[in-house]
């Protein structure tokens, strides 16, 4: 995996309003830290780190941050947040790595294909989890995993103890935990009919509603009756 350079300058106010000017002037906020390293308040370029982060490797790519034209720390993201509404970024921990130690990353997963219960069987495809947790070196990290799903059927589920071996990767997601399923074509219920009141729903001989066809009940028709009686005797008081 390439390394990718940032750099960055010594951050020396804290606080809201600070990192606010920090953002209007387009630098993001962000803090490096690590095992016996001293955590640094930096403040990074925006589009330079966009740009690190939307490589191949995205969220672990391996970034030799440089501080003030000082020496260059080697740094995975490990934390990235954004503006819930805008979605740019507004701050980023990066954590500092060493080539020959590994460390826990999460790796996007890849569908490939079109199940043979989508093809044939007219199903559907349910992906339960997009990614997977890993154990690697910084270098060995893969930028994602791709799994065949052709020969899915309906019913079938792939399981993380299913994903493909990565030499030098270790999954340490549960192995039992399901990732993508197949699952058969929904039945449309059919909507029940809405009555007027005092109507009944007229069956054929196998006991089904015939579709269209409701008939008044008796109390209904007697009540309509009793009605119109009433009106027809009530006319001639109104005149």
């Amino acid at each position: 995996m390439e390394q990718e350079t940032l750099r960055a300058q010594q951050r020396v106010e804290a606080g809201t309003r600070p990192a606010r000017r920090m953002r209007r002037e387009g630098r993001i906020p962000a803090v490096v830290y690590g095992a016996g390293l001293a955590t640094q308040s930096i403040s990074i370029d925006q589009r330079d780190l966009n740009a690190t982060l939307r490589t191949e490797a995205g969220l672990n790519a391996i970034i030799n941050v440089v501080v003030d034209d000082g020496d260059g720390v080697l740094t995975v993201a490990r934390e990235v947040q954004r503006d819930p509404v805008r979605g740019n970024i507004t701050h980023v921990d990066l954590i500092e790595v060493s080539l020959d130690i590994e460390i826990e990353a999460e790796v996007h997963i890849e569908y490939v294909g079109t199940p043979r219960g989508v093809r044939e069987e007219a199903g559907f495809v349910e992906a339960i989890e997009t990614s997977v947790s890993i154990l690697a070196l910084p270098t060995a990290i893969p930028s994602s995993i791709e799994v065949d799903i052709n020969d899915l059927e309906i019913y079938d589920t792939l399981k993380v103890s299913d994903l493909p071996v990565i030499e030098g990767v270790t999954y340490t997601t549960d192995v039992e935990r399901p990732l993508v399923s197949v699952l058969p074509p929904g039945v449309e219920e059919e909507p029940e009919p809405v009555l007027l009141e005092g109507e009944e729903i007229e069956l054929d001989e196998d006991g089904e509603p015939i579709e269209g066809v409701a008939v008044e009940g008796e109390e209904g028709e007697e009540g309509g009756a009793a009605g119109a009686g009433e009106g027809a005797e009530a006319a001639p008081d109104a005149g």
